[in-house]
């Protein structure tokens, strides 16, 4: 898999490569480099063991990607780093998105094909939320979907899965925002009505505030 290799792998790698007999301060170097590598070599296991047991662990994957992004910037200096860096996160995605358990993957995955192959990552955004019945997946696909400009998408997207009594009141916030920044403003209202239902009364009432300041302003501004 590009960009991940097991750290066995690059072990036995380094130790071939070792083999010349430098001594000094060169050899010291290179023998910290190399204690350096184990070490991270060793935590990269553990991340990817963590994450096969736990998918969507947004933290062991931030920092698991990390990783990788470095090993492949540091094997890529004389090419594209970044395009390097983006492949090594793609594949480590790509490979944890095929547990049917996975949705967070897929939020990657749509992130870095957003610009280029839109469709795609809207489908891949379609299948975290529907692998995510508590509805985070399906907030963090709406702000993605937001703050790249695509409030159609968002909505588009959340017309299929937002369940207004069961999901996390963030999800019906992006709904309405997403509309009044899209002008369709009587959608916007209907989302906000929705959001109503859901059983966290003080939690909505606090959101509708601010919401209904939002479509008020939006409907003024399209009557002036």
């Amino acid at each position: 898999m590009a960009g991940l290799r097991t750290w066995r792998d690059r072990l036995r790698r380094r130790g071939q490569g070792g083999a010349d007999g430098a001594t000094g301060a060169r050899g010291t170097a290179t023998t910290e480099e190399h204690v350096s590598s184990v070490h991270e070599s060793v935590d990269e296991e553990r991340l990817h063991q963590l994450l096969k047991e736990d998918p969507n662990d947004e933290v062991r994957f931030a920092e698991l990607a990390a990783v990788v992004r470095r090993r492949a910037a540091e094997g890529h200096a004389g090419g594209d780093p970044e395009r390097a860096q983006a492949d090594a996160v793609w594949a480590l995605a790509e490979e944890l998105a095929h547990d049917h358990r996975s949705w967070y993957p897929l939020i990657e995955l749509a992130r870095l094909s957003l610009h280029d192959d839109r469709e795609a990552a809207l489908r891949r955004l379609g299948v975290a939320a529907e692998r995510d019945p508590s509805g985070t997946a399906l907030v963090q696909a709406l702000v993605l979907l937001r703050q790249a400009g695509d409030h159609d998408g968002a909505l588009a997207l959340g017309m299929g899965h937002w369940r207004p009594t069961e999901h996390p009141l963030g999800a019906g916030r992006e709904m309405v925002s997403a509309a009044v920044d899209a002008h369709r403003l009587a959608e916007a209202r209907r989302h906000l009505d929705a959001l109503g239902e859901h059983p966290d009364a003080t939690g909505v009432a606090a959101m509708r505030r601010d919401l209904e300041r939002a479509v008020t302003a939006a409907e003024r501004a399209r009557r002036s």
